[in-house]
């Protein structure tokens, strides 16, 4: 398993090949459906998101509440096709990799090839597994979201594994078509 620092390095994402299983640590942000609509309502009038993207993960998921001991309740990913119609926006402002699950188009791989992004996938339905693996959690941005505001959240050995390289090579879509079904 490889170790990858958060924001990650463009040299580090290059290393990476699909299929690739990694461990998450350092800082990453979570936005997901209510939160990627404002950003691309914001782009369109011409202004500027309060928090910058340049470097940075962006983690397709809504923490839950934190609990008495801990960050953050569930956290986990949610189905990263949904988020498609603002990947380009994403690598435009400067994301350099995306973690959510389930299979993305040919369309997403090839604009992982253009920009030399990667997405990460994690196994859906162990948020409170997953939780376990956060340090800490801040609200950036549009707290009135609820779970779907922009976060910054701490990861100390999340676990998820490179779905499509920053070559666009895909390795969900070679899991799917060998056995049936994709990883989410």
């Amino acid at each position: 398993m490889k170790r990858l620092e958060l924001p990650p390095e463009e040299g580090a994402l290059r290393a990476l090949t699909a299929g690739d299983d990694v461990e998450l640590f350092g800082d990453a942000l979570t936005m997901r459906d209510a939160a990627l609509e404002r950003l691309a309502a914001l782009i369109e009038a011409g202004e500027q998101p309060p928090f910058d993207l340049a470097g940075q993960l962006v983690f397709y998921a809504g923490p839950a509440p934190p609990t008495a001991d801990r960050p953050t309740g569930a956290i986990g990913p949610t189905t990263s096709a949904r988020m498609d119609r603002y990947l380009h926006m994403l690598f435009e402002l400067g994301v350099r990799a995306t973690l959510g699950k389930g299979p993305r188009s040919e369309e997403v791989r090839q604009l992982h090839k253009d920009y030399g992004a990667v997405y990460l996938a994690a196994v859906g339905g162990v948020g409170a597994l997953f939780a376990t693996r956060v340090e800490s959690l801040e609200v950036l941005a549009w707290d009135d979201l609820g779970p779907e505001a922009v976060h910054r959240v701490s990861l100390c050995g999340l676990p998820a594994v490179v779905a499509i390289d920053a070559g666009g090579a895909d390795h969900l879509d070679a899991q799917y078509r060998t056995h049936g079904q994709g990883l989410g």
